[in-house]
């Protein structure tokens, strides 16, 4: 029988395949929205439409009733605090928030979006507050699971769409320091995946899975597959030293054009790898490859 499941972040790039997935399954997705934002939910059948913002917590009052459950998916990879778009905001008082609401309306599953290195300790702000948001799912009396995906990838995704345009557009694609710290990119499908197929598996209840696909790679290496579902023979790089990336993000990184910011930097070069093996196992699944995807994802 169908459940009726609260999604926060339905009009993002994974949201969109969560709640397809969802309704596929016969669910139904109550998607919460602000006010404009219609255009960017998708047309599917056994979807309601619900008004609210995560930040706001009287404006989620009653909009939970009758569902089975939550997953919550905001979350932001960059901050522009001019405009209250805040790692804190959107991160720890959203979560907040939205766990209160699920407490308070009666709603029991919890499945939350948090991210692969998340840690109250982390130097970079977005893990740090990830970690914390972690933090207040754990001491819930929710049924809650955490994800920790890394870099996810898939048709529409910036990550893909960033690296298509660079090897595009480019003649020489620049990249920042050596080019080697390595990342694990797992496949959208198989996250959204993991949310729906949670909702049937009580065992998942009280734990924390690392989402990675199949394979790890170099930035040079993820760069030259989307060079090949190009046709591309050969992706020209050049690495950027890296004080220079530094001192100009640090200069520039307050402008919302300029392309990275100084958090992002640090956990670029960090690297974005774990081991897939026990979410792999919980939900019967073979990590999809980088390599197997990307092809898929420039076509679309």
């Amino acid at each position: 029988m169908g459940k009726t499941v609260f999604v926060t972040g339905a009009t993002g790039f994974v949201g969109h395949e969560v709640v397809r997935q969802l309704t596929a399954a016969g669910h139904t997705a109550r998607c919460l929205i602000r006010p404009g934002s219609e255009r960017k939910l998708e047309t599917l059948p056994r979807i309601e439409v619900v008004y609210g913002d995560v930040i706001d917590p009287d404006s989620l009052k009653g909009l939970l009733e009758g569902c089975t459950a939550v997953i919550h998916l905001v979350g932001i990879i960059r901050e522009f605090p001019r405009r209250a778009i805040t790692f804190e905001r959107l991160h720890v008082d959203a979560t907040v928030n939205m766990l209160t609401a699920a407490t308070e309306q009666g709603v029991k599953r919890y499945l939350h979006m948090s991210a692969n290195g998340a840690c109250t300790t982390a130097s970079a702000g977005y893990l740090s507050t990830k970690g914390r948001a972690e933090e207040q799912v754990c001491a819930s009396t929710l049924d809650w699971t955490i994800f920790r995906p890394s870099l996810i990838f898939g048709p529409g995704g910036e990550f893909v769409q960033l690296l298509s345009d660079l090897v595009r557009r480019l003649p020489i694609v620049p990249v920042i320091g050596n080019g080697r710290y390595r990342m694990q990119p797992v496949a959208v499908e198989q996250v959204a995946e993991s949310f729906v197929g949670a909702l049937q598996r009580p065992e998942t209840c009280g734990q924390t899975y690392h989402l990675g696909g199949g394979q790890s790679y170099t930035y040079d290496e993820l760069l030259d597959l989307v060079g090949q579902a190009l046709g591309k023979r050969h992706v020209a790089k050049l690495h950027q030293p890296l004080f220079m990336m530094r001192t100009a993000t640090a200069l520039l990184e307050s402008i919302p054009l300029w392309p990275v910011s100084s958090d992002q930097i640090d956990m670029l070069l960090a690297g974005n790898v774990c081991n897939p093996a026990d979410w792999a196992t919980a939900f019967d699944l073979t990590p999809i490859t980088f390599a197997q995807g990307i092809e898929r994802c420039i076509k679309s």
